[in-house]
């Protein structure tokens, strides 16, 4: 057992990664921003909190100046971070307020506080992005292989120019400045990163309503809901990752002493927005307002997936031994979790 700090425990990946914390064996502590957060993930995991397994802290906002002061602090005292806290969302009005600062601060902060004020920490995962790997500069850039050792080389400037460019440059910035930390301040931890693309999956944080679902899940949603019965939007990224597979990579990067100072670009596969929308007709046949075959929209562009760039995920299969879930799976399991919660 292992005793462990998990920030931004509400979210989508943390929550799926708090489940898979507790049911092995690990005693955790996770950051909420408020008290009626963490009162929701209390009632849905009583039993380990009444054992002393689950525990909270409570962080407002971590942009703040040392936010994590006091959350690192605990007894007995904690041996492993995973720090998952960040914004992806594209409802901003300020992209330096609203994502940049949160993901840079957030990070550089946390690091800071393990080195001043948890010393026995030996590990720290931080939740990254293929956005801090892709080069949308380059566009769909066929034949080109995308590993760890890409960046997205996007400037200061370019980053404040939209939400997306301010959410790709939040990720970006925020790893770059925990390798910088790792090699300038040598601290007696390691640092892991995990890089998923678009993450699917099924929901088990508190969610009210569908109005809230995470950015990524949106799609299945508006697909189920007929929203894509004219026309399939565009894809985007072609690249995809179940939340689950994510989680549990968080976790293997530190119970995996192999995993130290290393990044993980953890992704299954490709998909398009016509896939999603096909696999939701043939295992849902209750929608009835999906596109058909005909319907534009939504595909690879021209030479399929030929005409895309690849991928490694050799590291996370070889490292962390993940074996990724299929898309089917995915989006029948996300589907199934939307419909509890009114779909």
């Amino acid at each position: 057992m292992t005793r462990v700090l998990l920030t931004g425990g509400s979210g989508f990946i943390a929550a799926h990664t708090l489940d898979i914390l507790l049911k092995r064996g690990h005693s955790v502590v996770t950051t909420v921003r408020t008290q009626q957060k963490a009162d929701k993930i209390k009632s849905a995991y009583q039993s380990y909190a009444e054992k002393g397994q689950l525990g909270f802290s409570i962080v407002p906002d971590i942009a703040q100046e040392g936010a994590f002061d006091k959350a690192v602090v605990s007894d007995p005292p904690f041996e492993a971070v995973l720090h998952t806290a960040s914004p992806f969302h594209f409802n901003v009005t300020d992209v330096k307020k609203d994502l940049l600062d949160p993901a840079i601060i957030g990070t550089t902060g946390i690091l800071k506080s393990i080195k001043k004020s948890a010393p026995s920490v030996k590990q720290v995962v931080i939740t990254s992005s293929f956005a801090a790997i892709v080069n949308p500069d380059k566009g769909f850039w066929p034949g080109h292989v995308y590993t760890e050792e890409d960046w997205n080389p996007i400037t200061q400037e370019q980053a404040v120019e939209n939400p997306m460019n301010g959410y790709r440059a939040s990720k970006t910035f925020a790893e770059k400045a925990a390798w910088d930390f790792l090699e300038q301040e040598k601290p007696n931890f390691t640092v892991s990163t995990i890089n998923p693309p678009m993450v699917f999956g099924p929901i088990i944080h508190n969610l009210d309503t569908l109005d809230n679902i995470n950015t990524s899940n949106q799609r299945l949603v508006f697909a189920a809901q007929g929203k894509f019965k004219d026309e399939i939007p565009p894809t985007g990224v072609y690249l995809w990752v179940d939340v689950r597979d994510v989680a549990l990579a968080h976790i293997l990067a530190f119970e995996k002493p192999e995993a130290a100072n290393k990044r993980f670009f953890t992704l299954a596969g490709y998909f398009s927005n016509k896939e999603i929308a096909s696999l939701i007709k043939k295992n849902f046949p209750q929608y009835k307002d999906l596109p058909g075959d005909s319907t534009p929209g939504g595909d690879y562009p021209e030479g399929g997936k030929d005409g895309i760039y690849k991928f490694s995920n050799k590291q996370s299969i070889d490292v962390l031994g993940l074996k990724y879930k299929t898309l089917e799976e995915s989006v029948v399991d996300s589907i199934k979790s939307f419909q509890g919660v009114g779909l």
